[in-house]
Order: structure tokens, then sequence, then C-alpha cells
């Protein structure tokens, strides 16, 4: 298991070879990159400013790693976030899952990526050419991690506030 939070760019095929470095049990290697996306509820986007609590974060997502290694014994995960401002169309995440078959690999990346989506501690706040707002909670993302029987950190939660 590796986990980085960082401000600078990943380069995917360096991350992806780390991971699969070492390990002759290899057959399937599922990757996930997240990016910025220009467009958001049709507005368009210019920026994404991610803030974390460094320590918590790592932890947090270290323990969303630990549950996907529990669920498929025999698995490795590399996962790569970032954080502060990044522009439209800038990578954001990467998660990365090696196992010796493709179904646990592809199961354990969506699962990684639907457990850090809902519950990972990171807040966002999407930046447009006229304002800003925080993105809040989405029902998608928490109805994504119900279907693997885990309870979103969301849930009790009411909207973030709007700092304007």
């Amino acid at each position: 298991m590796t986990v980085s939070v960082q401000a600078h760019d990943f380069d995917v095929t360096t991350e992806l070879a780390r991971l699969r470095a070492g390990h002759p049990r290899i057959g399937a290697v599922v990757s996930f990159v997240g990016t910025v996306r220009e467009l958001s509820d049709g507005e368009p986007i210019s920026a994404l400013e991610l803030e974390h609590y460094p320590g918590m974060t790592e932890r947090a997502l270290e323990a969303i790693v630990a549950e996907a290694e529990r669920r498929w014994a025999g698995i490795d995960v590399r996962v790569v976030h970032r954080h502060g401002r990044l522009d439209a169309g800038e990578q954001i995440v990467l998660v990365a899952v090696a196992a010796a078959h493709r179904g646990d690999a592809f199961a354990a990346c969506e699962f990684v990526m639907d457990y850090l989506k809902a519950n990972a501690p990171f807040w966002k706040k999407e930046c447009t050419g006229q304002r800003e707002r925080w993105v809040e909670a989405r029902a998608a993302d928490d109805a994504a991690l119900a279907r693997w029987s885990i309870a979103s950190h969301n849930a009790a939660k009411g909207p973030l506030a709007d700092d304007q």
C-alpha cells in the first residue's frame, strides 16, 4: 500500500510502474484518474481548490486502502491525491490496484474510489470567473458507497456553508 497527498502533479506511467515493480503474481492493473471538470452544473469552472488536514488525510486514505486489502486479499494499491489550487483539466487523484486477476482489480479500484469520494477528508471549492463556492456532499457519492455496505460520513452532516 502506498498513499501520497501532495500539491505537485503525478505521472501515471511512473506510478503504475512503481505499483507493479517486484510483484510477479500481478495479472491485472486497474487505474482511475480523476481530473478537474471544466463545467459544474452547467457553469464554467476555472479551478478547484482542495483543502485538507495533513496527517489526518493520509491516515484516512490508509484506512480506506486497508479495508480494500481486507476485502480483496493479495491486492496492492497506490493512491495519489493532490491538494491546493488545480486548474480545469488538471489531475486530482490516481487510484491504482494490482491483483492476480482483473475482477479483483476492477472491484477494489471502484471500492477505493467510491470510499474516497464519500469519506476522505478533503474540502473542495469551485472557482468560476465570478465567484467561489464550496462543493457540497452529493447523494450519488453516498449511494455509491452504500452498495459496499459502508455508511458515508456525509450522511449525518448538513450541507457545507457557503463562505460568500
